[in-house]
């Protein structure tokens, strides 16, 4: 079952799941909120650590006159990658 089917199913008013279904919903609540915060507490240390986070090379930014153009190509990338891995890792 998906982990939010799980989740409705234990705080409805009609639930019929058992003791242990309605403990993994928890279990897995709470693992996701742990990442969630340790991947914010991570984006603030590389902020404060002043590292370019998205201003990378691959980045294009183009200013003519009063216009400007921001293409984050490299951060789109980056990001990709980052985000593919971290969901594969919890589809596992």
């Amino acid at each position: 079952m998906e982990d939010i089917e799980v989740f409705r199913y234990c705080f409805s008013s009609t639930s019929s799941m058992s003791s242990v279904a309605a403990s993994y919903a928890v279990a897995s609540l709470g693992k996701t909120l742990v990442v969630v915060g340790l991947l914010i507490a991570g984006l603030g240390l590389v902020m404060m650590l002043g590292l370019p986070l998205f201003r990378l090379p691959g980045d294009f930014y183009v200013k003519r006159g009063n216009i400007s153009f921001y293409f984050p190509l490299a951060t789109s990338i980056i990001l990709s990658i980052i985000l593919t891995l971290l969901l594969t890792l919890f589809r596992r």
